[in-house]
């Protein structure tokens, strides 16, 4: 008689996660591309574009809380879904009034999910993959409070969100190829 063990929920865990990670690589770099041809003027096309990342983000974390439940609680996720919507609608309104406007909701959108992803990934450690979503979280939180110090410039642009986008795109690329392990794991 032979019997299959159900995976453990870390294993599950990183599994899902490990998936998420590389759309979420794929998500940030074609965004970054796509954004990259219309980084000096807010068009129609941007404005959508920039809304649209912050919204990914709330689906993103939709996806996480769904995936974890089994390990922690999906309350911080919650709380990132609600500012990154918040985010979504704020980018919005700001684009009626310009780029620095845009930069400052951008930037204070970083800094906010930039926290609450470094409170998510140090309690996920151990179960690998982690350290570059943890140094990620970090360097969210500087790049926010660059973006609001980059809209008082004298002719600002969205070049800096296309600067975010990527190496956190790059950084979920190396947490998936390292949660690789963690997911084939009992």
């Amino acid at each position: 008689m032979t019997t299959i063990a159900a995976p453990s929920g870390t294993t599950g865990t990183a599994s899902a996660l490990r998936q998420l990670y590389f759309v979420r690589f794929a998500f940030a770099i074609v965004w970054a591309l796509v954004m990259f041809t219309m980084a000096k003027e807010l068009t129609p096309v941007a404005i959508v574009l920039l809304v649209l990342y912050p919204l990914f983000d709330v689906g993103a974390a939709v996806v996480d809380a769904n995936a974890s439940r089994t390990t922690r609680s999906p309350v911080l996720l919650y709380v990132n879904m609600a500012v990154s919507f918040v985010a979504a609608v704020g980018v919005g309104i700001a684009s009626a009034s310009g780029i620095p406007a845009v930069l400052r909701v951008w930037g204070a959108w970083a800094i906010v999910s930039g926290l609450v992803q470094l409170i998510v990934a140090v309690p996920r450690r151990k179960m690998g993959g982690q350290w570059p979503m943890i140094l990620s979280g970090g360097i969210s939180v500087l790049a926010g409070a660059s973006f609001v110090a980059s809209a008082g410039a004298d002719k600002p642009t969205l070049t800096s969100a296309i600067g975010y986008a990527i190496p956190g795109g790059v950084f979920f690329l190396i947490s998936a190829l390292r949660l690789g392990r963690a997911a084939k794991e009992d």
